[in-house]
């Protein structure tokens, strides 16, 4: 082989490479796509619970009702992941509570979360005690870390905190637990915003056992998190076990919570998922 064929070979095979160099990083490869695993409430689901009130001689009295629903949103955001989920939480008391408490309570709660990784973007809250109602709105920044909370009324007023991820709020946070892999004799933190707070709560996982339900017998989880303290979200005694169950689906069937009031205990009545398209 003569050498002005030796150059010309080597002159292609060297225009071959820079092509290959070129096409790598013009159009790199694309990393494996993993396949991200839905969150148990993702495809839709509405849970309805009873609570009961325990004090004195007063037991099992009916006192009010919880209704949580799910819907799943996708937006074009320009992002990996474009679904966004839109949950809503209604607290309203019935029966006797009026009579024993004194007053009507009815809470509202809309917030936007995030799937991946999960955190809450934008929440709505409305709170009627008696004749009191406040109205409540809080915008989260995720790239400044910042959260806008404005109360539209009664009393009008706002400002700018500084958050970690992953941010809730008092709505998310109980879809967040779902999230997590809970672990017997386990704790974790996880940053709570309401109401122009940002604090960290505290979530301890304790035993393991099987428990009756709406749904039959389950295995479940029981958690504790932190809610009363005078750094916690409310500022008083008191105690909050919910009963997670330990299957794919994570579901809170289970709350017990232990006021001055008296002992309220939550029980999943009904839960439903959208029929398929």
């Amino acid at each position: 082989m003569n050498a002005a064929r030796l150059i010309r070979l080597n002159l292609i095979w060297r225009a071959v490479v820079a092509s290959v160099v070129l096409t790598a990083v013009v159009n790199p490869p694309r990393a494996q796509q993993t396949t991200r695993t839905p969150l148990p409430f993702e495809r839709g689901e509405e849970l309805i619970y009873q609570a009961e009130l325990t004090r004195g001689l007063l037991r099992g009295v009916d006192v009010a009702e919880f209704h949580f629903k799910s819907t799943t949103e996708h937006v074009a955001r320009g992002a990996d992941d474009p679904v966004v989920l839109h949950l809503t939480g209604d607290v309203v008391s019935k029966g006797l509570f009026p009579r024993i408490a004194g007053f009507k309570f009815h809470q509202h709660v809309e917030s936007t979360a995030d799937v991946e990784p999960f955190t809450v973007l934008h929440t709505d809250k409305i709170e009627e005690q008696g004749k009191r109602s406040r109205v409540l709105e809080a915008v989260f920044d995720h790239k400044t870390h910042k959260v806008i909370w404005k109360e539209r009324s009664p009393n009008p007023q706002g400002g700018a905190f500084d958050f970690t991820e992953p941010i809730q709020d008092v709505l998310t946070v109980i879809y967040y637990l779902r999230t997590q892999k809970l672990e017997a004799g386990k704790s974790f933190e996880v940053p709570v915003t309401d109401a122009g707070r940002v604090f960290r709560l505290s979530v301890t996982a304790f035993e393991e056992k099987e428990i009756d339900t709406v749904l039959g017998k389950v295995t479940a989880i029981r958690v504790e998190p932190a809610l009363f303290g005078d750094t916690s979200l409310v500022r008083a005694r008191g105690q909050l076990s919910i009963w997670i169950t330990k299957d794919d689906r994570h579901l809170p069937v289970r709350a017990q919570l232990k006021v001055d009031l008296g002992t309220f205990d939550i029980k999943l009545k009904r839960v439903s998922y959208p029929q398929p398209n």
